[in-house]
């Protein structure tokens, strides 16, 4: 058996697709959604990631407010931009770039948000309207892979999820969004971290197995079930003599073997990558119908 490849791509242009269409419709109702973008410092990936943001933003016509400040800008002139942009009409959605300089407390600056523009859904009451039930702001990434599963045919309901990783980022929120009792929802889930004994006996029980580790071929061919959908949400730099860069791109999943094994499998890159910036414009779009006080859910 080789597994059947995700193309997070594909199911990313789907979608933002989808949203330059509700963008259209809302801009024909007086409606432009619109996102603040503050980073600080000059973090490649970050510069990087926020650039795509930008891009993305313009091609779905979502008006974006970018402030770029410098290493040295002090918490408090972040906080007071926090502050301008929770009180900003125009702004349906604030993204603070994480990670942010040694000298400011992310915590504080993200708990600053208001919630109801809390796109990211890093705040508090995101997180914690999130676990009960209630609508709210899902965080991303995971929502990300929620919707590759979805959008891929897979069976959740019932399913066993094993998630190999617990951050407040892509481990936990995924595994309260799969245990929420929903049409998406109503799976078994074990999430297994760096104190888990015998790993490889809890991913072998897998329908759906996702990899949030960080770490290099975490997961091999051996530790997967014949059959199981893996997704894998790592992203780690490999030294590669061979590329111009001198390095190349791998997930937490040894993919080239546990291929061989799966039903399915998300690559990297290409795989849940593309999800992230598109659930945010997800994630806009869907703050702006709110406050124009459109069924949005």
């Amino acid at each position: 058996m080789t597994a059947r490849i995700i193309d997070g791509k594909q199911v990313a242009a789907d979608i933002r697709a989808e949203l330059k269409a509700e963008v259209a419709k809302l801009k024909a109702k007086g409606i432009v959604p619109g996102l603040g973008v503050i980073l600080v410092g000059d973090d490649p990936a970050s510069v990087s990631y926020v650039t795509g943001k930008e891009r993305t933003c313009a091609e779905l016509g979502i008006y974006s407010d970018h402030h770029h400040l410098p290493e040295g800008t002090s918490q408090d002139e972040l906080m007071r931009l926090v502050a301008r942009m929770n009180a900003d009409p125009r702004i349906n959605g604030i993204l603070v770039q994480l990670p942010l300089p040694r000298h400011m407390n992310e915590s504080e600056v993200l708990f600053a948000i208001d919630p109801e523009k809390d796109v990211d859904g890093f705040h508090p009451v995101s997180v914690g309207k999130m676990v009960v039930g209630e609508k709210a702001f899902l965080s991303c990434t995971p929502h990300g892979v929620l919707h590759l599963l979805i959008r891929s045919g897979v069976k959740i309901e019932g399913s066993h999820v094993v998630i190999v990783g617990r951050s407040n980022i892509v481990g936990k929120p995924l595994a309260n969004m799969l245990i929420q009792k929903n049409p998406t929802g109503n799976a078994t889930v074990t999430v297994c971290h760096t104190r888990t004994k015998d790993l490889a006996y809890h991913t072998r029980q897998a329908d759906i197995l996702v990899a949030a580790a960080g770490r290099p071929n975490t997961i091999t061919a051996d530790m997967v079930k014949d059959g199981a959908v893996v997704i894998d949400v790592g992203v780690n730099r490999v030294e590669d003599a061979s590329r111009k860069q001198g390095y190349r791109l791998v997930g937490d999943v040894d993919f080239e073997a546990v291929k061989e094994k799966a039903s399915l499998i998300t690559p990297v890159p290409g795989g849940v990558g593309p999800m992230t910036i598109t659930m945010l414009m997800y994630n806009t779009v869907l703050s702006a119908k709110r406050t124009a006080g459109i069924a949005a859910d």
